[in-house]
C-alpha cells in the first residue's frame, strides 16, 4: 500500500510549486483537470475563488483523505480582469495596458479534505505599478519571458527592471502563491507550527 502525502496542490504552476517547497512542506502535485472561469468581465476575487476552489474540488474527489490545495491568480485593471494571454499579440496588448498604471493582482486560495469533510478559503490582494514603457521594451521583455502562462502576460519575478515601478503588499501573491495566508491555513489545518 502506498502512502498518500499530507498535502496535494492542484495546480500545475511551477511558480507554485516553488513557492509551496519554501514553507517546508511534503506535497505532491496533482493537476486539476477543470475548465476554469475566465470571463474577462468577471469580479475579479469571486473569479479566483470560484477556480480556486474547482481545483481543489477536483482533486479532493480523487484524493479523499488528503489535504488539497488550490489556488487561481488573476490581474485586474480598470474593470477588466486579465487572464493567461492567449498568443503574443494579446501579451503585447495586456502590456500596453498595464504600462505607466498601477493593477491589482487576485489570488484565492482553497483547501479541501473530504475525509472530514474540511473546508477553507482565503483571498489575497496585492497591488503592481508598471514603468512607462513602449513597443522596444515589450519586444524586449517578451524575448527574454515567456508570457503565456502568466496572469496579465507578466511575471514579477522574470526581468522586473524592465516593466515594473513597485508593488504594494505580498509579492508572493503577485508570484502566485500569498505564502502568509498559505502558511496561516496550512498552520490552522496542523501541517506547519
Amino acid at each position: 500500500m502506498s502512502m498518500q502525502p499530507a498535502l496535494i496542490l492542484a495546480s500545475a504552476s511551477p511558480r507554485r510549486r516553488e513557492l509551496l517547497a519554501q514553507l517546508g512542506v511534503v506535497f505532491t502535485v496533482v493537476t486539476a483537470e477543470v475548465t476554469e472561469h475566465e470571463d474577462p468581465a468577471s469580479e475579479p476575487k469571486s473569479m479566483v475563488a470560484h477556480n480556486a476552489a474547482l481545483k481543489a474540488d477536483w482533486v479532493a474527489a480523487r484524493h479523499p483523505d488528503a489535504l488539497v490545495l488550490g489556488a487561481d491568480t488573476t490581474v485586474f485593471i480598470e474593470g477588466t480582469v486579465l487572464n493567461k494571454p492567449a498568443d503574443g499579440v494579446e501579451a503585447r496588448a495586456m502590456l500596453r495596458r498595464l504600462s505607466g498604471r498601477t493593477h491589482t493582482v487576485f489570488t484565492g486560495l482553497a483547501v479541501r479534505r473530504l475525509r472530514d469533510g474540511l473546508r477553507l478559503e482565503a483571498g489575497e490582494a496585492s497591488e503592481v505599478t508598471f514603468k512607462e514603457f513602449g513597443e522596444e521594451t515589450i519586444e524586449a521583455y517578451l524575448a527574454k519571458v515567456n508570457t503565456l502562462d502568466k496572469a496579465g502576460g507578466y511575471g514579477i519575478q522574470d526581468n522586473p527592471e524592465l516593466i515594473v515601478a513597485g508593488y504594494r503588499g505580498s509579492l508572493s501573491n503577485i508570484v502566485g502563491l500569498p505564502l502568509e495566508t498559505t502558511k496561516q491555513i496550512l498552520t490552522k489545518c496542523g501541517l506547519l507550527r
